[in-house]
């Protein structure tokens, strides 16, 4: 008859776990993203955390793993954003549209995530090499066939379907990399939604129209 009970209170500390880790990755994104990773200190992570560096260390053994599972969480964020086959619409302009804003949401969400992961790119990729091999690029492969598929029955222009993730990951991206630069430019202190909504207006139309697709 306790049986429940013990499941219950041992889901009650699976999501208490769970939330704590996430709050703490949630603040080494940020410190990650600010300093950099030879920059970010256990302790300004826990800090911010709010949490002892001794218990922060409980649920993530080193900076190295800290550092890795953010790199994993916002490049799964990216994957999943990435299945064109998964998402709504049954066009490919609806489709590519529906990617599109999917990628600046991510930005839009999670900058500094997106800043962390531009930085180790840049530095190499060293902490990345697996995750980019067998996770993104199996997803990239099956996105690209059903590009090609779109142009070998007309849908849409003969592009090259490389180039055309390439551009859209630049352009949606630079709004979280380069958010302070855009905001100077546009005379604010910070972006908001509705610079996003307008971002993505502007990208849709124009990459959608210079494919050839329908409707644009």
């Amino acid at each position: 008859m306790s049986q429940p009970a013990a499941d219950n209170k041992s889901s009650r500390r699976s999501a208490s776990r769970r939330a704590i880790e996430q709050r703490i990755l949630d603040a080494a994104e940020i410190i990650f993203a600010e300093h950099g990773f030879d920059g970010a200190a256990l302790e300004a992570i826990a800090e911010k955390a709010g949490l002892s560096k001794q218990n922060m260390l409980y649920y993530f053994s080193s900076k190295e793993s800290l550092y890795e599972n953010v790199l994993k969480h916002i490049l799964d964020l990216w994957i999943e954003k990435m299945a064109l086959m998964e998402q709504a619409g049954d066009t490919p302009a609806v489709m590519l549209e529906n990617y599109i804003r999917g990628k600046l949401e991510i930005s839009r969400v999670r900058p500094y995530g997106s800043k962390v992961f531009a930085n180790e790119v840049i530095s190499g990729a060293s902490h990345l090499q697996f995750y980019l091999e067998n996770d993104l690029l199996p997803q990239l492969e099956a996105d690209l066939e059903l590009v090609h598929g779109w142009i070998d029955s007309g849908e849409m222009d003969p592009v090259d379907p490389e180039h055309l993730f390439f551009t859209i990951w630049a352009s949606t991206q630079t709004y979280a990399d380069f958010s302070s630069q855009i905001s100077l430019a546009l005379g604010k202190s910070e972006l908001d939604e509705e610079d996003f909504r307008r971002a993505g207006d502007f990208l849709v139309h124009v990459l959608l129209k210079g494919l050839g697709l329908k409707g644009y």
